[in-house]
């Protein structure tokens, strides 16, 4: 049974692509960069050491997200940096972007992004 659910999602058009090179920019309308405030949490996250990450200023976190025909949101998946929290943030704060500023996208299907937050 669970070898069948697996299947199942792997051919799910909601599972997530693995090569993600291929695929499009989300169309935005506006672009949108994270504020301070916003940043100040990741940067407290990686100074607490709760990341997997060296000692650094600055963090990509790379997505998928699937929009629907209309260009609304289905789903979104961060690329895993070793560092839980702010891969989940940082697809909280995509979706937030995402509401109501997609351009026409051409077809439903996945489409790659990416927020950089860097602090001084």
């Amino acid at each position: 049974m669970i070898v069948a659910l697996a299947l199942w999602l792997q051919a799910s058009p909601l599972a997530p692509p693995i090569d993600w090179s291929a695929l499009q920019q989300v169309p935005l309308l506006h672009r949108w960069e994270p504020g301070d405030q916003i940043t100040a949490f990741v940067r407290d996250e990686v100074r607490a050491g709760r990341c997997g990450t060296p000692d650094t200023k600055r963090i990509t976190v790379d997505l998928v997200v699937y929009l629907g025909s209309e260009g609304q949101v289905r789903r979104i998946v961060p690329r895993a940096i070793d560092c839980p929290t702010v891969e989940q943030y940082a697809s909280g704060l995509t979706l937030r972007a995402l509401r109501g500023n997609v351009a026409d996208v051409p077809a439903a299907g996945w489409y790659r992004s990416s927020i950089t937050f860097d602090w001084p």
